[in-house]
């Protein structure tokens, strides 16, 4: 893609973005959220199949909510991505200041992690499309924590310069994931952080985890890195908690090495655990959740295939102790009845 741009292109697409953001930083953020409420609803009217995705991903994660609770959730994630772009990302820099962030950031629940992100030992954060994660790294930077968020850059290089200058103001270090693996090793050798979105879509090829009681692709990268370099992994999220940049920090895990050091498969083990952590986070904020978002798509080989899960997988879904019998029953059970009456819509 980058190939085809040229610089007229690229200033075709910056001058209009930065007026924008010029207009929009004229006027308090609540009154923005109104703006983006109203833009998102508008734009969930005028893509109904994005709409309908993301009320399908939502029906499939709780089905105990009816159809018009389902849609409505879906509305409310559409919303909270516009008020991501047009508010949050546009003043982000100018409300969560050292000056005055505590008006704007609740961060004692963050404090079991404290030892571990402030410590000086390297560790790993992870979060997903979920709350603000942009704002997560941000506050976290400019409140000491020593992180380097990997991050792929923007194809256009004067937007991307331009965001990058936000994202850095107060300490966030940003890495492209072209490239990244000899730098990320240095960070962990000063004994700095490294923060990851971990709930992207990994393929076919990726690793099935539970994710609300269906197999979900996730990397297996974050858990090979956190195992051989024995790293604690943190599971967390920022979430608005009132109308304009009001945020409240949440931990939901602290991962330590010795938890996965007993399992045949602590790969699986571990990206399973912090999976189920997003997991739990998105269910207390559910509107907050990107549900828009592919993470389904990709299927086990054997729903692929239209067999049955293979022993080996359903013995290491047995071994996910924080999953009732019941729940790991659900997700073999539900796995295996994909495979032999087709999954449907996988968005």
């Amino acid at each position: 893609m980058g190939s085809t741009r040229t610089p007229l292109r690229n200033l075709a697409e910056y001058i209009p973005a930065r007026a924008l953001a010029s207009v929009i930083r004229c006027f308090p953020p609540e009154r923005n959220q109104s703006t983006a409420d109203l833009a998102a609803t508008i734009y969930a009217r005028c893509t109904p199949r994005r709409t309908a995705r993301a009320t399908d991903n939502v029906k499939r994660s709780m089905p105990h909510l009816s159809d018009r609770q389902a849609q409505q959730l879906a509305v409310d994630s559409i919303c909270h991505l516009f008020r991501l772009a047009l508010m949050d990302a546009m003043q982000m820099d100018r409300v969560i200041h050292p000056d005055r962030w505590w008006h704007h950031l609740d961060i004692r629940q963050a404090s079991r992690a404290r030892a571990v992100l402030m410590g000086d030992r390297p560790a790993i954060l992870v979060t997903g499309h979920l709350g603000n994660w942009e704002l997560l790294g941000f506050a976290l930077s400019m409140l000491g924590v020593k992180l380097h968020a990997l991050a792929r850059p923007l194809d256009n290089p004067l937007l991307n310069r331009w965001l990058l200058g936000i994202r850095e103001a107060w300490g966030l270090k940003v890495l492209t994931k072209f490239g990244a693996a000899p730098r990320m090793q240095a960070i962990l050798d000063r004994g700095e952080h490294l923060a990851f979105i971990a709930d992207q879509n990994a393929g076919d090829r990726g690793m099935f985890v539970p994710f609300f009681g269906r197999l979900a692709s996730a990397y297996k990268s974050i858990a090979l890195l956190a195992i051989t370099q024995k790293l604690p992994v943190v599971v967390a999220g920022a979430f608005r908690v009132k109308r304009g940049i009001h945020y409240r920090l949440e931990v939901q895990e602290v991962i330590e090495p010795e938890q996965w050091s007993d399992h045949d498969n602590p790969v699986y083990w571990l990206t399973a655990r912090y999976t189920w952590g997003l997991e739990q986070l998105v269910k207390r904020h559910p509107s907050q959740y990107l549900w828009l978002h592919r993470r389904w798509k990709s299927r086990p080989r054997h729903e692929r295939n239209g067999t049955e899960m293979s022993a080996a997988l359903e013995r290491r879904i047995r071994g996910l102790d924080w999953l009732d019998a019941s729940e790991q029953d659900g997700v073999i059970q539900r796995s295996n009845a994909e495979a032999i009456d087709g999954p449907g819509s996988n968005n």
